[in-house]
Protein backbone atom coordinates (compact mmCIF):
# COMPACT_ATOMS: atom_id res chain seq x y z
CA UNK A 1 0.00 0.00 0.00
CA UNK A 2 1.36 3.61 -0.93
CA UNK A 3 1.94 5.62 1.93
CA UNK A 4 -0.17 9.00 2.25
CA UNK A 5 -0.25 11.65 4.31
CA UNK A 6 -2.99 11.87 6.98
CA UNK A 7 -5.90 13.65 5.68
CA UNK A 8 -6.49 15.65 8.18
CA UNK A 9 -3.29 17.06 7.76
CA UNK A 10 -3.65 17.29 4.13
CA UNK A 11 -6.75 19.79 4.56
CA UNK A 12 -5.00 21.61 7.57
CA UNK A 13 -7.71 20.38 10.13
CA UNK A 14 -7.77 19.00 13.33
CA UNK A 15 -9.45 15.48 14.10
CA UNK A 16 -12.35 17.12 15.86
CA UNK A 17 -12.67 19.82 13.32
CA UNK A 18 -16.72 20.10 12.27
CA UNK A 19 -18.07 19.23 8.65
CA UNK A 20 -18.31 23.42 8.64
CA UNK A 21 -14.44 23.86 9.32
CA UNK A 22 -13.99 21.07 6.99
CA UNK A 23 -15.65 22.50 4.23
CA UNK A 24 -13.92 25.83 4.19
CA UNK A 25 -10.77 24.42 4.52
CA UNK A 26 -10.86 22.14 1.93
CA UNK A 27 -12.74 25.17 -0.51
CA UNK A 28 -9.60 27.51 0.22
CA UNK A 29 -6.88 24.70 -0.69
CA UNK A 30 -8.92 23.68 -3.85
CA UNK A 31 -9.26 27.20 -5.14
CA UNK A 32 -5.52 27.64 -3.64
CA UNK A 33 -4.35 24.55 -5.93
CA UNK A 34 -6.80 23.85 -8.56
CA UNK A 35 -4.49 23.49 -11.92
CA UNK A 36 -6.44 26.26 -13.78
CA UNK A 37 -5.29 28.74 -11.51
CA UNK A 38 -1.77 27.61 -10.46
CA UNK A 39 0.19 26.60 -12.96
CA UNK A 40 3.05 25.49 -10.91
CA UNK A 41 5.11 22.28 -10.85
CA UNK A 42 2.45 19.83 -8.69
CA UNK A 43 -0.55 22.29 -8.31
CA UNK A 44 -2.34 18.98 -10.11
CA UNK A 45 -1.08 16.41 -7.73
CA UNK A 46 -1.99 18.53 -4.65
CA UNK A 47 -5.20 19.32 -6.35
CA UNK A 48 -5.85 15.17 -6.20
CA UNK A 49 -4.54 14.88 -3.09
CA UNK A 50 -7.02 17.48 -1.61
CA UNK A 51 -9.83 16.20 -2.99
CA UNK A 52 -9.18 12.46 -1.74
CA UNK A 53 -9.22 13.64 1.45
CA UNK A 54 -12.64 15.92 1.28
CA UNK A 55 -14.56 13.33 0.02
CA UNK A 56 -13.51 10.99 2.72
CA UNK A 57 -13.78 13.44 5.53
CA UNK A 58 -16.89 15.30 4.11
CA UNK A 59 -18.37 11.68 4.67
CA UNK A 60 -20.07 10.73 7.96
CA UNK A 61 -19.80 7.35 7.53
CA UNK A 62 -16.43 7.33 5.73
CA UNK A 63 -15.07 9.66 8.60
CA UNK A 64 -15.68 7.21 11.03
CA UNK A 65 -13.93 4.41 9.02
CA UNK A 66 -10.82 6.39 8.66
CA UNK A 67 -10.68 7.32 12.09
CA UNK A 68 -11.09 3.54 13.47
CA UNK A 69 -8.79 2.08 10.07
CA UNK A 70 -6.92 4.59 8.62
CA UNK A 71 -5.97 4.70 5.32
CA UNK A 72 -5.84 0.80 5.02
CA UNK A 73 -9.83 0.65 5.72
CA UNK A 74 -9.96 2.34 1.32
CA UNK A 75 -7.26 0.50 0.22
CA UNK A 76 -7.83 -3.13 -1.80
CA UNK A 77 -4.61 -4.57 -1.37
CA UNK A 78 -5.32 -4.06 2.11
CA UNK A 79 -7.53 -7.05 2.88
CA UNK A 80 -10.40 -5.02 4.08
CA UNK A 81 -13.36 -4.94 1.82
CA UNK A 82 -11.42 -2.03 -0.70
CA UNK A 83 -13.75 1.13 -1.22
CA UNK A 84 -16.22 -0.64 1.07
CA UNK A 85 -14.30 -0.13 4.13
CA UNK A 86 -13.90 -2.90 6.96
CA UNK A 87 -17.57 -3.44 8.05
CA UNK A 88 -18.46 -4.50 4.02
CA UNK A 89 -21.14 -1.66 4.31
CA UNK A 90 -20.84 -0.02 1.02
CA UNK A 91 -18.73 3.13 1.90
CA UNK A 92 -17.89 3.26 -1.11
CA UNK A 93 -14.54 4.40 -2.57
CA UNK A 94 -13.60 6.21 -5.55
CA UNK A 95 -14.86 4.14 -8.37
CA UNK A 96 -16.62 4.62 -11.75
CA UNK A 97 -18.56 7.00 -12.03
CA UNK A 98 -16.63 9.70 -10.87
CA UNK A 99 -14.27 12.21 -12.08
CA UNK A 100 -11.53 13.43 -9.81
CA UNK A 101 -12.93 12.62 -7.51
CA UNK A 102 -16.82 14.41 -7.76
CA UNK A 103 -19.43 13.01 -8.70
CA UNK A 104 -21.39 14.87 -11.35
CA UNK A 105 -24.96 14.18 -12.38
CA UNK A 106 -27.62 16.18 -14.36
CA UNK A 107 -31.03 15.41 -15.98
CA UNK A 108 -32.92 17.02 -18.61
CA UNK A 109 -35.87 18.47 -17.73
CA UNK A 110 -39.62 17.43 -19.31
CA UNK A 111 -40.86 20.62 -19.45
CA UNK A 112 -39.01 23.10 -21.55
CA UNK A 113 -35.47 21.17 -21.65
CA UNK A 114 -34.02 22.90 -18.96
CA UNK A 115 -30.62 20.99 -17.51
CA UNK A 116 -31.26 20.87 -14.24
CA UNK A 117 -27.75 20.10 -11.93
CA UNK A 118 -27.63 18.40 -8.44
CA UNK A 119 -24.69 19.33 -5.88
CA UNK A 120 -22.47 20.71 -8.58
CA UNK A 121 -19.30 20.87 -6.41
CA UNK A 122 -17.71 23.24 -9.00
CA UNK A 123 -20.06 25.65 -8.20
CA UNK A 124 -16.59 28.08 -6.58
CA UNK A 125 -14.91 27.69 -9.10
CA UNK A 126 -18.11 29.10 -11.66
CA UNK A 127 -17.78 32.03 -8.68
CA UNK A 128 -14.09 32.81 -9.04
CA UNK A 129 -13.50 32.33 -13.32
CA UNK A 130 -16.83 33.92 -13.55
CA UNK A 131 -19.12 31.49 -14.94
CA UNK A 132 -18.07 28.16 -16.47
CA UNK A 133 -15.61 25.79 -14.69
CA UNK A 134 -12.19 26.40 -16.62
CA UNK A 135 -13.55 28.64 -18.61
CA UNK A 136 -11.06 31.34 -17.97
CA UNK A 137 -13.08 34.97 -17.36
CA UNK A 138 -14.74 35.68 -20.54
CA UNK A 139 -17.96 34.23 -20.59
CA UNK A 140 -20.95 35.65 -19.22
CA UNK A 141 -21.70 34.76 -15.74
CA UNK A 142 -25.26 33.84 -15.55
CA UNK A 143 -27.99 35.38 -13.23
CA UNK A 144 -27.88 33.06 -10.04
CA UNK A 145 -30.25 33.32 -7.30
CA UNK A 146 -31.35 31.46 -3.82
CA UNK A 147 -34.45 30.10 -2.72
CA UNK A 148 -35.20 28.87 0.80
CA UNK A 149 -37.21 25.49 1.14
CA UNK A 150 -38.27 24.07 4.41
CA UNK A 151 -36.69 20.62 5.95
CA UNK A 152 -39.44 18.39 4.80
CA UNK A 153 -40.11 20.57 1.73
CA UNK A 154 -36.58 19.16 0.56
CA UNK A 155 -37.50 15.64 1.26
CA UNK A 156 -40.88 15.37 -0.20
CA UNK A 157 -40.29 17.46 -3.29
CA UNK A 158 -42.28 21.23 -3.82
CA UNK A 159 -43.02 23.64 -6.42
CA UNK A 160 -42.74 27.30 -5.17
CA UNK A 161 -43.69 30.21 -7.02
CA UNK A 162 -40.96 33.36 -7.17
CA UNK A 163 -40.62 36.86 -8.89
CA UNK A 164 -37.21 36.50 -10.62
CA UNK A 165 -36.17 39.10 -13.32
CA UNK A 166 -39.67 40.66 -12.87
CA UNK A 167 -41.48 38.03 -13.88
CA UNK A 168 -42.99 34.94 -11.87
CA UNK A 169 -41.86 31.91 -12.20
CA UNK A 170 -42.83 28.40 -10.96
CA UNK A 171 -39.67 26.33 -9.45
CA UNK A 172 -40.42 22.94 -8.93
CA UNK A 173 -38.11 21.63 -6.24
CA UNK A 174 -37.46 18.01 -6.64
CA UNK A 175 -37.87 14.94 -3.78
CA UNK A 176 -34.84 14.38 -2.21
CA UNK A 177 -33.49 17.71 -3.02
CA UNK A 178 -30.45 19.07 -0.48
CA UNK A 179 -29.05 21.96 1.03
CA UNK A 180 -26.78 23.43 -2.52
CA UNK A 181 -28.51 21.45 -4.69
CA UNK A 182 -28.43 24.19 -8.09
CA UNK A 183 -31.21 24.36 -10.77
CA UNK A 184 -30.36 25.39 -13.70
CA UNK A 185 -32.99 26.93 -16.32
CA UNK A 186 -32.29 28.44 -19.35
CA UNK A 187 -31.28 31.97 -18.56
CA UNK A 188 -30.56 31.28 -14.55
CA UNK A 189 -29.85 29.24 -12.04
CA UNK A 190 -31.43 28.70 -8.54
CA UNK A 191 -29.36 27.10 -5.54
CA UNK A 192 -31.46 25.62 -2.87
CA UNK A 193 -31.21 26.81 0.70
CA UNK A 194 -32.54 24.28 3.32
CA UNK A 195 -33.83 24.69 6.67
CA UNK A 196 -33.06 22.62 9.66
CA UNK A 197 -35.53 20.27 11.32
CA UNK A 198 -35.16 20.01 15.24
CA UNK A 199 -35.26 16.13 15.46
CA UNK A 200 -33.87 15.00 12.46
CA UNK A 201 -30.53 15.42 11.10
CA UNK A 202 -29.22 14.79 6.75
CA UNK A 203 -25.95 13.89 5.45
CA UNK A 204 -26.97 12.81 1.93
CA UNK A 205 -29.66 10.92 1.52
CA UNK A 206 -29.41 9.32 5.02
CA UNK A 207 -30.79 10.47 8.22
CA UNK A 208 -29.98 10.66 11.87
CA UNK A 209 -31.95 11.68 14.73
CA UNK A 210 -31.69 10.57 18.57
CA UNK A 211 -34.15 8.52 20.56
CA UNK A 212 -34.40 8.17 24.43
CA UNK A 213 -34.90 4.69 25.52
CA UNK A 214 -35.50 4.64 29.46
CA UNK A 215 -33.39 2.38 31.42
CA UNK A 216 -34.97 -0.64 32.29
CA UNK A 217 -36.09 -1.07 28.44
CA UNK A 218 -32.37 -0.99 27.43
CA UNK A 219 -31.38 -3.33 30.59
CA UNK A 220 -34.31 -5.67 29.75
CA UNK A 221 -35.43 -4.82 26.43
CA UNK A 222 -38.38 -4.12 24.79
CA UNK A 223 -40.55 -2.12 22.10
CA UNK A 224 -40.25 1.60 21.56
CA UNK A 225 -42.13 4.05 18.97
CA UNK A 226 -39.39 6.29 16.84
CA UNK A 227 -40.72 8.94 14.50
CA UNK A 228 -39.62 8.39 10.42
CA UNK A 229 -40.07 10.81 7.77
CA UNK A 230 -43.42 9.18 6.63
CA UNK A 231 -44.45 8.46 10.51
CA UNK A 232 -44.16 7.00 13.82
CA UNK A 233 -42.92 3.43 13.32
CA UNK A 234 -41.94 0.10 16.36
CA UNK A 235 -38.59 -0.36 17.11
CA UNK A 236 -37.30 -3.66 19.13
CA UNK A 237 -35.06 -2.83 21.28
CA UNK A 238 -32.23 -5.68 22.49
CA UNK A 239 -31.75 -6.39 26.26
CA UNK A 240 -28.59 -5.18 27.69
CA UNK A 241 -28.55 -1.60 25.03
CA UNK A 242 -25.99 0.18 25.51
CA UNK A 243 -25.94 3.91 25.30
CA UNK A 244 -25.40 5.44 22.13
CA UNK A 245 -26.03 2.01 20.44
CA UNK A 246 -26.90 2.99 16.24
CA UNK A 247 -29.36 1.04 14.99
CA UNK A 248 -29.55 1.32 10.93
CA UNK A 249 -33.30 1.36 9.36
CA UNK A 250 -32.95 0.27 5.92
CA UNK A 251 -34.83 2.49 3.30
CA UNK A 252 -36.21 4.90 5.48
CA UNK A 253 -34.02 8.02 4.31
CA UNK A 254 -34.43 10.31 1.76
CA UNK A 255 -35.40 9.46 -1.80
CA UNK A 256 -32.34 9.30 -4.23
CA UNK A 257 -32.85 11.72 -6.87
CA UNK A 258 -31.32 9.96 -9.85
CA UNK A 259 -32.29 6.35 -9.11
CA UNK A 260 -34.83 4.22 -7.56
CA UNK A 261 -34.83 3.70 -3.77
CA UNK A 262 -33.87 5.62 -0.31
CA UNK A 263 -31.25 6.06 1.62
CA UNK A 264 -31.52 4.88 5.45
CA UNK A 265 -32.56 6.35 8.65
CA UNK A 266 -29.97 6.23 11.73
CA UNK A 267 -31.38 6.29 15.11
CA UNK A 268 -29.01 6.87 18.25
CA UNK A 269 -30.67 5.01 21.32
CA UNK A 270 -29.81 7.62 23.88
CA UNK A 271 -30.12 5.97 27.50
CA UNK A 272 -32.02 7.68 30.00
CA UNK A 273 -31.03 7.90 33.61
CA UNK A 274 -33.48 9.28 36.13
CA UNK A 275 -32.08 12.26 37.89
CA UNK A 276 -34.81 11.31 40.85
CA UNK A 277 -36.21 8.15 42.13
CA UNK A 278 -38.60 6.82 44.01
CA UNK A 279 -38.37 5.41 47.43
CA UNK A 280 -38.99 2.29 45.68
CA UNK A 281 -36.93 2.53 42.94
CA UNK A 282 -33.94 3.14 44.62
CA UNK A 283 -34.22 0.22 46.94
CA UNK A 284 -34.73 -1.84 44.00
CA UNK A 285 -31.87 -1.17 42.29
CA UNK A 286 -29.69 -1.40 45.39
CA UNK A 287 -31.27 -4.75 45.77
CA UNK A 288 -30.49 -5.26 42.36
CA UNK A 289 -26.71 -3.70 43.21
CA UNK A 290 -26.10 -6.51 45.74
CA UNK A 291 -27.13 -9.10 43.14
CA UNK A 292 -23.99 -8.01 41.12
CA UNK A 293 -26.08 -5.88 38.28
Amino acid sequence: MSAKRDYYEVLGVSKSASAAEIKAAYRKLALKFHPDRNKESGSEAKFKEINEAYQILSDAKKKQTYDQFGHAAFDPSSGMGGGQGPFGGGFGGFGAGQAGGFNWSSYSSAAGGENIDFGDPFEIFEQFFGGGFGGGGSRRRRPHYSMKVDFMEAIEGVEKEVEIEGKRQKIKVPAGANDGTRLRFTDFDVSIDVGTHPKFKRDGYDIFIDQLVDFSTAALGGQIEVETLTGQIKLKVRPGTPSHSLVRLRGEGVTHLQRRGKGDLYVRLIVSVPEKLTREQRQALQNLTETGL
